[in-house]
């Protein structure tokens, strides 16, 4: 099956499905972290670590995963990535002790990263640039779906089964994307545009990736931005548990509406794409951005923690971050347009390094009240909407072409 005549509906579905890996694996365990931490005998800080290991290791390897997937293809990196995720969701499941776990799930990370670029890769390849943007906001629009249901199903897991179900879960939905794949999705990279997978080769067009200011800012733009919810998203158990003082039931009170928001951005910027080019697009989703921020920090100084207040600015945060990334993602392709595979590569490095370093770093370090995480969000949007303006004044990214 070749890519031109993959049908479009299909490839969407399928691609918006091999997205939601990500959020499958970041969300669906975050209510069994008090079992977990107490099978493993380890405090909540520590578990921390595994999320931030995961989002590491997918940051990583997706700078394999795209030039390969420039050189053999988007479908065999997508496949092979695929049955790698499944034996390591069920390392995960059988894992006896917290060193064993925290491995597999950096193996976890380091498949899940190839299905996700070279997906988006996929997406470009099979549209124009307006085609382009409307696909990946429907993409958006599906994927959203993922981070409300995922704590809503990792929770149902959880209670009915025990924790180490979640990740049996994550290997049996690994093996649906696996054989819709195989039925739906034919090669989308043509023969005469495969690129070198020598070392030389890619690390020549890693130093033009590296050395183009507008990518570069298109990208960190958009990491920055996404980082200021994703905060939300890794704090949940704090936010649940801490701040509301609720329990694991409750986590669909905060990634219901917050996903809802994402669903609708998304909407948005698909039927924005038929009137207005990415780049207004992308001005108004930060705006609004900096609205839902502002009024973050107005409840978190003045109003007591309750769950109207402190989710809905993350509402509408979320909305201007799903308006936002399909045109920050066509834009920073359209750089590169003979490597769109690297592209997306250091694309997904910089985001899930961002979000690693939010996990990881900057999650541990905040006090745990309302006014710091909100001053935080602030902090990394601001950055975002400096780093947007400077792409706006960089010149437009020049097409490069390794040798074959």
């Amino acid at each position: 099956m070749s890519g031109k005549n993959i049908s479009s509906a299909w490839l969407i579905v399928t691609i918006a499905l091999l997205s939601m890996i990500g959020p499958f694996s970041i969300d669906t365990y975050l209510p069994s972290f008090p079992d977990i931490e107490q099978d493993f005998f380890i405090n909540r800080a520590l578990l921390s670590q595994s999320l931030g290991a995961y989002l590491a290791a997918a940051a990583v390897a997706t700078l394999f995963w795209g030039p390969l997937s420039d050189r053999i293809g988007r479908r065999f990196v997508i496949l092979g990535t695929l049955v790698f995720y499944l034996a390591a969701s069920i390392g995960c499941a059988l894992a006896t002790d917290y060193t064993t776990f925290l491995v597999f799930r950096v193996l976890q990370g380091i498949a899940a990263s190839g299905g996700m670029v070279a997906g988006r890769a996929m997406i470009r390849d099979a549209h124009d640039s307006h085609e382009a943007h409307r696909a990946m906001a429907y993409v958006m629009m599906l994927f959203a779906v993922a981070p409300a249901i995922a704590p809503v199903i990792g929770g149902w897991l959880h209670d009915a089964f025990g924790w180490r179900s979640v990740f049996y879960f994550l290997a049996g939905y690994s093996a649906l994307i696996i054989l819709m794949t195989l039925r739906f999705l034919g090669e989308t990279l043509s023969l005469e545009h495969r690129q070198s997978f020598r070392p030389s080769s890619v690390l020549r067009l890693y130093g033009k990736i590296l050395i183009n200011h507008r990518y570069q800012a298109l990208v960190f733009s958009l990491g920055a931005s996404f980082g200021g919810l994703f905060l939300y998203i890794a704090a949940s158990p704090t936010v649940i548990y801490d701040f509301l003082k609720l329990d694991s039931h409750h986590f669909g009170l905060q990634f219901i509406p917050m996903t809802s928001g994402i669903i609708l951005g998304s909407f948005v910027s698909g039927r924005l794409s038929h009137h207005w080019k990415s780049r207004p697009i992308v001005s108004l989703a930060l705006a609004i951005m900096l609205i839902g921020a502002a009024l973050n920090i107005a409840q978190a100084l003045w109003l007591p923690p309750a769950p109207f207040t402190l989710i809905a600015p993350q509402v509408l945060y979320a909305v201007g971050i799903a308006l936002a990334m399909p045109g920050f993602s066509i834009l920073a392709l359209d750089c590169f347009p003979n490597n769109r595979g690297a592209a997306a590569a250091v694309q997904s490095f910089v985001q899930m390094m961002l979000t690693a370093v939010v996990a990881s770093l900057l999650l541990p370090a905040l006090l745990p009240t309302v006014v710091h995480f909100a001053i935080a969000q602030t902090a990394m949007l601001v950055v975002a909407i400096l780093l947007w303006f400077w792409a706006r004044h960089c010149k437009t990214g020049e097409a490069i072409t390794d040798a074959k």
